[in-house]
This record gives C-alpha cells, structure tokens and sequence, in this order.
C-alpha cells in the first residue's frame, strides 16, 4: 500500500498539483503574515477608508499567484509547439527543459514518444527503400540478359539481312536496324539508372561524373561540377543515398526547372559530407511532390539533413548534409 501511494505521488499529476498547492499556500500564507504584521486593520464592518487596502492586498496576491503558476507551466506551451511541429517525413525538435523538475516527466515522456515514433518510422522507411532498391536491380538484370540479348540477336539477324537483301530495300532495312540499335541504348540506359554499376564498383564520385554527363546527354545542360576526387569509399548506404538524391534532383531539373545552368558539389570534412545540387531555372517548389518525398525518407536513414530552398525565378538548391563522423562511430 505505501509503495503504491509513493508511485501515485511520483506520477506528472500528482507533482503538477503539488507545486500549485505549494505555490498557493506559499502566496496565501505571505499575504497572512504581511496583513498580521502590518498597521493595517480591518474592522467588522468594513469601512471606506480599508477598502482600498484590501484591493492592492488582493491585486498582490493574485499577481504573485499568477507568476509563480505562468512560470511553473510555461514549458507546456512549448510542449504544444513542439507537437504542432511534428512532421513525419522530418526530423522533430527534442525539448529540453531541466529546469521545471514536475514536467520534466511529461517532456521526457513526449520525447521518448518522439524517438519511439522515429524509430519505427526509419524501420519501415528501409524496408521499403531495401525492397524497392532489390526491385529495381532485378528490373535492371531482366533488362539487360533478356530484352538487351533479345536486341541484340534482332541487329545481327537484321545485319544479315541488309547484306543480302536487294538495293531498293536495304535504305528501309538500315533505318530499321537503327531504330533497333536506338532502343538497345535506350535499355542499357535505363538498366544503368536503375542499377548503377559504376556506384558499386568505382565508388561515388565516378557515379556523379557519369550521372552528371548522361544528364548532359540527354538535355544538352551542361553541369558545372565540383566533386572531391580524394573522397574515398564511403559506407554503401551513404553512397547509394548520396546518389539517389542527386539523381532524383537531376531529374526534377529535367522536367520542371526549365535552367541553362546546373551545379553539383560534393565535399567532404572530418564532421560532414555534403552533397549540394543547383539549378538557376523557375524555383518556387512550395509543397513536396513523391520525388522530394522519396529524398527526405532517404535522408532519415543515415541520419542526415535534407534542405531544399527554391525562391520564385531563382532557382532550386538542393543540399544533404550527412555526419560522416557518428556513421564511422557506428
């Protein structure tokens, strides 16, 4: 019985309501001492002249009383700020509040809940992304061993052909043959988008080379870029994200920025590495579409800080920062 009335008293209620019975009697208590220890009396029938001190005793008590409580439960507004701020697909500010020991319970509470939630959402986000990622590299093999060998069986059969076929026909044969060899680029292509080899066996900065120059390829915008060459191999699922991110932005240029100019930085310290790509094209991206979705739940999983600023007619910038220091920790 005593162990379950010390639990109930240790409860955030049960301390909340302590402090405002303390903080009342305290206030009450000092208005009784300072009005037996004054001159001032007050007669059975009060009188005009005892009316005013009775309101500025009044008017005291119930100022001190309102500080004392706005001050105790002030870490509640920020408790309320804190919960219309949370956004899944980012990460939540934590409170920190060690100063009010009675709600220090209801905020360690909220942030537990907060990392609880964080947590679980990063499992299910890479579990998703892993089957997504084995997905899109059987896409990638089905691609390249049967419609890239089929292709390719189809040029030499055409090849053969345009040799023995008549001269009148050889003109509509040889456009066919390289209609033919266009899609077998085209395969190959989306095969290397789904699966970058390059990632895998050359490490990050030869992937945004490559990337960067498929994109000039296939755009004609001419990518200004700045990659460290002395960043070594890096942990596979920093690279791969790394990638992704600047694939998908790349991709975004694309379709939407309408830019002359693309930047892509990759730069890297003790603490960070960050990964920066810009555009000079529309800006103004004011919600986030599945692409930039796909970005942030990316970003969350190596714990790092996804940041996209797009003013009206002056461009997007894409940045990631990741700490490169707690991954080696880890």
């Amino acid at each position: 019985m005593v162990d379950r009335f010390r639990r109930r008293a240790r409860t955030p209620a049960a301390a909340l309501f302590r402090r405002v019975f303390v903080i009342n009697g305290l206030v009450f208590t000092l208005g009784t001492l300072v009005l037996a220890l004054s001159p001032a009396t007050v007669s059975a029938r009060i009188r005009v002249t005892e009316i005013p001190v009775l309101v500025v005793g009044l008017a005291v008590i119930l100022a001190a009383n309102a500080l004392l409580l706005r001050s105790s439960l002030a870490p509640l507004d920020q408790l309320a700020d804190t919960m219309r701020r949370v956004d899944p697909p980012r990460r939540s500010d934590r409170i920190d509040d060690r100063r009010n020991s009675d709600l220090h319970h209801v905020i360690a509470s909220f942030n537990a809940m907060l990392d609880r939630l964080e947590t679980e959402r990063t499992s299910a986000s890479a579990s998703a992304l892993a089957g997504q990622e084995g997905e899109r590299q059987r896409i990638a093999r089905e691609l390249h061993d049967e419609i890239g060998q089929s292709l390719t069986v189809a040029l030499l059969a055409l090849k053969r052909v345009v040799d023995r076929a008549p001269a009148d026909l050889r003109a509509d044969l040889h456009d066919t043959q390289e209609t033919v060899r266009a899609s077998l680029d085209e395969v190959r292509s989306i095969a290397r988008r789904l699966r970058p080899d390059t990632l895998e066996d050359l490490g990050l900065p030869s992937a945004l080379n490559a990337l960067c120059n498929e994109f000039t390829r296939g755009t004609g915008i001419v990518v200004t870029k700045h990659i460290a060459p002395q960043l070594g191999r890096l942990n596979p699922e920093t690279e791969l994200v790394c990638y992704r991110v600047a694939q998908e932005s790349l991709t975004n240029i694309a379709r939407h920025a309408r830019s002359q100019k693309v930047w892509l930085d990759l730069h890297a310290t003790a603490e960070q590495l960050s990964l920066r790509v810009a555009d000079d094209g529309v800006g103004g991206v004011v919600t986030d579409g599945a692409g930039i979705k796909g970005m942030r739940e990316r970003a969350l999983l190596i714990d790092a800080d996804l940041t996209i600023t797009s003013p009206s007619a002056s461009g997007t910038e894409v940045r990631l920062t990741v700490p490169t220091r707690e991954q080696s920790a880890r």
